[in-house]
């Protein structure tokens, strides 16, 4: 394997946080063990000694964190983990650490270790006070927001690379402007919007932050054109959506999610007690593949679990194919798909409106790109001449 990406939850679906959207305490909630526990330090070594013997001379291996709230699994488990990747590299691999928390929990130590060890820290958060303090709330009922902002100007002090993950709810999509703004404010420059999810198996639509596909559609217009009119300001922010679209437009292989770049099993997702899963949306019973020790990575990525998981993947709803933006949506994220009868994208309505409102000036950013990387990097300039025009 060239590369090998790791998604470990090593808190499992243990949080200090009691969010009242969380779609991993509704996923594990459908599983037969909610909480898989905290990770063992034996466990982190045969997960890390796993991608050693697989990693190809001058590969890259990714470890990144997630839970529930990861910092649970305390700093003295990160400082192992981290110690023993380190030693324990064959030469001229390139490793790479990243975390998405909640950011309650930091502290000096935190910060600082985050600092030595060059962590990439994504902070989950509502757009702004009122919203966050509404949906992200502790167990005893407390508002987070300052905690979170505290913990950003800690992240700050110590010269960490962050960045946001805001989740878009109803209440969230109606004021676009304020989210936008008050991320940019606290001094995110890397902004990624994703939408809140249903419960598994409920219809959508029906929670007090469920998100309508006109919802979703009309914030991710307006959206656009706050970015748009930072990036014709030389202000850019990096929006994620957005840069995948115009990677996209550039055909340079540099969209960074499963879901615009149509490809599932991008990743293996390392519960705490070593099962491994195919996605993040699917740690669910059915979709448990293996266990790290039992069997290796190869073994688990060429196993039924994950091949069937990869053959759904590659099917696309059949409205995608004769619609003219399939080259940017690729059907998105199949978590979105809605079954009945034949598949259809809950929030196949929202891109089409995005798409309509912003396409033009897709393009043209690309273009723009594309010129300067052709002045600059002559050899190795490519665009997708599609939609270059």
């Amino acid at each position: 394997m060239r590369t090998i990406n790791f998604l470990i939850k090593p808190a499992s679906s243990l949080c200090n946080l009691r969010c009242r959207y969380c779609f991993y305490a509704d996923e594990a909630a459908n599983r037969s063990c909610a909480s898989m526990g905290v990770m063992r330090m034996e466990t982190a070594t045969e997960l890390i000694r796993s991608a050693y013997r697989e990693i190809e001379p001058g590969g890259m291996v990714s470890f990144a964190f997630q839970g529930g709230e990861p910092t649970m699994a305390s700093l003295d488990f990160f400082r192992f983990f981290t110690e023993t990747a380190r030693k324990e590299a064959p030469d001229g691999v390139r490793l790479t650490f990243s975390i998405q928390t909640n950011g309650t929990l930091l502290n000096e130590e935190w910060a600082g270790f985050f600092h030595d060890e060059n962590f990439l820290v994504g902070l989950s958060l509502d757009g702004f006070k009122e919203l966050h303090n509404a949906h992200r709330i502790d167990a005893d009922g407390k508002a987070t927001w300052n905690r979170l902002c505290r913990s950003v100007e800690l992240l700050k002090k110590h010269r960490v690379e962050m960045n946001a993950l805001c989740v878009v709810t109803k209440q969230c999509a109606r004021s676009p402007r304020k989210a936008y703004e008050t991320l940019k404010k606290l001094g995110f420059q890397y902004l990624q919007f994703i939408a809140c999810l249903d419960p598994i198996g409920q219809e959508r639509g029906q929670m007090p932050w469920s998100l309508t596909p006109e919802d979703y559609g009309k914030f991710l217009c307006q959206l656009f054109d706050l970015w748009y009119q930072d990036w014709e300001k030389g202000a850019y922010h990096s929006v994620r959506l957005f840069d995948d679209y115009i990677h996209l437009l550039l055909g340079d292989g540099g969209a960074s999610t499963c879901a615009t770049c149509g490809q599932c099993g991008a990743y293996f997702v390392v519960e705490g007690d070593g099962s491994v899963y195919p996605c993040d949306f699917y740690v669910l019973d059915e979709w448990k593949a293996g266990r790290i020790g039992e069997q290796s990575l190869s073994e688990i990525a060429q196993g039924d679990v994950f091949r069937r998981f990869l053959a759904w993947g590659s099917e696309k709803p059949d409205e995608c194919a004769g619609c003219p933006w399939r080259i940017l949506c690729n059907g998105g994220c199949k978590n979105d798909w809605v079954i009945s009868g034949s598949a259809h994208n809950y929030y196949c309505a929202s891109f089409k409106m995005l798409f309509s409102h912003a396409g033009e000036r897709m393009r043209q950013i690309a273009r723009r790109e594309w010129e300067f990387r052709r002045a600059q990097f002559p050899e190795n300039t490519k665009l997708n001449h599609r939609n270059r025009s």
